[in-house]
C-alpha cells in the first residue's frame, strides 16, 4: 500500500488502485487531507528475486481485525485510550489486544508481545523507554521487537502543515531507515580494561533490500529523487557497501535521481534548506537521527506517525519514538501522530473508508488553532482536540 501524491480540485479524499504489473497483488493508494499529512501505508511487495510478497492479514471473527496494542510507557498509555474511544465511536471493525510491554517488563512479558504480534501480524504500538543506567545486558526492547519481526523498513512522512507555525515551509520529505542492523545490533564489549568496542553489522542483503524498498515507492509514488545518506568517507566498508548497494539498484530506475550526502552536511542541508528532499534513504543509526531532525521541522513528535515493515509483519507507531514522560496524564499530549499512525494501520489493513474518515477528522481538528496543544503553541488538551475529532466523524 503506498501513497500516491495527487491534487483534487474538488475533493479532498482521492482514492486510486493501481496494479504494476512487476508485483504480485494490487497496490491500493489512499490520499488524505488535501493540505496536509498523509498517509505511508507502503506494503513492501518487493520484487520476487527480493523474496517479499507481504499480504495483510484476513478478516476474522465476522469481518474483524485483531490488532496487537502495546500501550509503552510515558504517553503511550493514554494515547491508546483515545485511539479505542476514536475507533469505537466511528465503529472500526478492529478489536486490541492488548499487551502491556513497558521498560520495567520482564522478558516474559516481551515475549509475549512477540507472541501476540506473530498471532495477528499487525501491531499498534507506544514507544517503551529504555534507561541506559540498566546492566550491559540489557538490550532495548524497541530494537529487540524491531531485529525479532525483521522490521526492515521503518517510514515516515514529513509534511509542513499549514496550521502549524515553522521555520519552514513546503518541507514533504518522505524518511527510510533500515532499522535491523548497523550499531543497533547491540553488539559492544570492552576488550581490555578501558578500551570498549562495537561492532557495525552491513549486510549486502539487507542493503539491497532497503534500497528496493525505496526505490519502488519513490517510483509508485512518483517521486522524483532518492537521497542516500552516509560516512563512506570514513567508514569505508560498512557504510562503503550500502552505497554500493543503492547505486546497484539504482541504476534499474533511471528515471529517478539518485544521490549521496554525507550524514553531518545532510543535517546541515536539512535545517537550511530542506525543501531539497524528496526521498531519503539511510542506514539504521542515521535513520534515528534524521527523523527527529525531520518531525522537528514540520512541528515536532506529536504530529509525524510512523510505519514499520517486514516479510510478515507491520507495526505502526509515532514517527519518533519519545515516551514524553514529563506530560504523561496531564491532558497535554498531542495525539495526533498515535491517531494518524492507526490510520495507517487501517489502511494497511484495508479498511480505508474508516482510515479516510479518521485522517481528515483528525487534520480537520487541526485547523482549530483554539484546541492545539502545548507542543504546537497552543493551550488546549488532549480531551478537547479528541472530542472535537469524534464530532468530525461521520458514522
Amino acid at each position: 500500500m503506498v501513497l500516491k501524491l495527487l491534487t483534487a480540485a474538488t475533493s479532498s479524499t482521492v482514492k486510486a488502485i493501481f496494479r504494476p504489473t512487476l508485483l504480485c497483488h494490487p497496490w491500493e493508494i489512499l490520499l488524505g487531507y488535501e493540505t496536509s499529512l498523509r498517509s505511508i501505508s507502503y506494503r513492501p511487495r518487493l520484487p520476487t528475486y527480493v523474496g517479499y510478497q507481504l499480504v495483510p492479514p484476513s478478516a476474522r471473527y465476522g469481518g474483524r481485525h485483531t490488532v496487537t496494542m502495546i500501550p509503552g510507557d510515558g504517553i503511550g498509555p493514554e494515547l491508546m485510550s483515545h485511539v479505542k474511544s476514536v475507533f469505537t465511536h466511528a465503529r472500526v471493525p478492529v478489536d486490541f489486544e492488548e499487551v502491556q510491554v513497558d521498560s520495567t517488563c520482564c522478558l516474559e512479558d516481551f515475549h509475549n508481545a512477540i507472541l501476540s504480534i506473530r498471532r495477528n501480524c499487525v501491531a499498534l504500538k507506544g514507544n517503551i523507554a529504555t534507561d541506559r543506567n540498566l546492566p550491559l545486558t540489557h538490550t532495548s526492547l524497541n530494537s529487540m521487537l524491531r531485529t525479532s519481526l525483521d522490521l526492515f523498513a521503518n517510514v515516515i512522512h514529513c509534511k509542513s502543515l499549514p496550521s502549524v507555525v515553522t521555520r519552514h515551509n513546503d518541507v514533504d520529505i518522505i524518511v527510510i531507515r533500515e532499522s535491523t542492523e548497523g550499531e543497533y545490533n547491540n553488539l559492544e564489549h570492552e576488550s581490555v580494561n578501558g578500551v570498549v568496542e562495537t561492532l557495525k553489522i552491513t549486510t549486502e542483503t539487507k542493503s539491497l533490500h532497503i534500497a528496493e524498498y525505496a526505490f519502488q515507492l519513490a517510483q509508485e509514488i512518483g517521486r522524483k529523487k532518492v537521497t542516500a545518506v552516509h560516512k563512506a568517507n570514513i567508514m569505508k566498508l560498512t557504510d562503503g557497501l550500502f552505497l554500493q548497494c543503492c547505486a546497484r539498484v539504482a541504476s534499474r530506475y533511471p528515471q529517478i535521481t539518485f544521490e549521496t550526502m554525507t550524514v553531518d552536511y545532510t543535517t546541515m542541508q536539512l535545517v537550511t534548506r530542506p525543501q531539497q528532499f524528496d526521498v531519503m534513504l539511510m542506514p539504521n543509526l542515521y535513520g534515528n537521527v534524521i527523523h527527529n531532525i525531520c518531525t522537528g521541522l514540520i512541528g515536532g513528535a506529536g504530529l509525524v506517525p510512523g510505519a514499520n515493515y517486514g516479510q510478515l509483519y507491520a507495526v505502526f507507531e509515532t514517527g519518533t519514538r519519545q515516551t514524553s514522560k514529563y506530560i504523561a496524564k496531564k491532558n497535554v499530549a498531542n495525539p495526533t501522530a498515535m491517531l494518524l499512525a492507526s490510520c495507517i494501520m487501517l489502511d494497511y489493513l484495508e479498511l480505508n473508508s474508516y482510515a479516510t474518515s479518521i485522517r481528515n477528522a483528525v487534520l480537520a481538528s487541526m485547523d482549530n488553532k483554539d484546541i492545539h496543544t502545548p507542543d504546537i503553541g497552543g493551550c488546549g488538551t488532549t480531551s478537547e482536540i479528541i472530542q472535537d475529532i469524534m464530532n468530525r466523524i461521520q458514522t
